[in-house]
């Protein structure tokens, strides 16, 4: 019976005991991160850029069209983050006019000659480096950017109304040896409309690089506003029609400038 008493002791102890280590590791763990908390605001403070994760989204104007972006990062060091991104842009030919068919007031306006509207989707990973920090709340960070990967290009049929001197009546018609002389023709009526040529499109696989300067002048750690300046290339397995007449190119290179904005965690 007197050993029952004893170990009763002994397990209270050895219970009181576990429960402190247990107690001291949580104290440890929030001291731990109210360090962690503590010198990631400090480093706020001076214009560090420090974040696990950033999601930005922007619009880019480039010397042969526009689009939109999403870029997902993941930061590895100090000055070095891992990039996944996708683009969706629309590349316009160097040739391509819009006229205004029947005058100034009638008629929709429309590409003279155009063949394809042409579409371009991105799927690249790549490095984001800071080369600069800011300094301080009100400062500027300077990021080298590089990204590679997979591009799709996507041919949407042009269409143009036009009359028809033969039957006297209007007709919605694409581009053909067939219909040649009459997409050419001086009795355009304008464009088809947006609506036509989406269940047409054919696919173009393609390889891209891409290289830029970005600007991050956010007040805040966690809030993304910069603007990016940057060089992009495309290269496509096959040549892309764009307009009656012109040499078909499989390699495109364009000068571009983003606006930026997104959060940080």
């Amino acid at each position: 019976m007197k050993k029952l008493p004893l170990l009763l002791i002994f397990v209270m102890a050895a219970f009181a005991s576990s429960a402190q280590e247990t107690e001291k590791g949580k104290n440890d763990k929030k001291e731990a991160r109210r360090k962690k908390v503590s010198e990631l605001i400090k480093q706020s403070e001076e214009g560090v850029l420090v974040y696990s994760r950033q999601s930005i989204f922007g619009f880019q104007f480039r010397t042969n069209g526009y689009g939109a972006f999403y870029e997902l990062g993941r930061m590895k060091t100090n000055r070095k983050t891992n990039i996944y991104r996708i683009d969706i842009t629309e590349i316009k030919h160097p040739k391509e006019e819009k006229l205004q068919a029947g005058g100034i007031f009638f008629g929709n306006p429309f590409v003279y000659g155009k063949i394809n509207n042409f579409y371009q989707v991105t799927l690249g990973f790549g490095q984001q480096h800071i080369l600069g920090q800011k300094g301080n709340k009100n400062g500027v960070a300077v990021s080298a950017i590089y990204n590679g990967g997979l591009a799709i290009g996507l041919l949407r049929p042009y269409y143009i109304e036009a009359a028809d001197p033969n039957t006297g009546q209007s007709k919605v018609i694409k581009y053909s040896s067939a219909d040649s002389s009459l997409f050419l023709g001086p009795t355009i009526l304008g464009s088809g409309g947006l609506s036509k040529g989406w269940g047409e499109m054919k696919i173009k696989p393609g390889a891209f690089l891409k290289t830029a300067l970005r600007f991050d002048y956010g007040r805040f750690n966690e809030v993304v506003s910069g603007l990016e300046i940057g060089l992009s290339g495309e290269f496509y397995a096959s040549k892309i029609p764009q307009m009656v007449d012109q040499k078909e190119r499989q390699f495109f290179i364009q000068g571009y400038i983003s606006i930026l904005f997104g959060r940080r965690k």
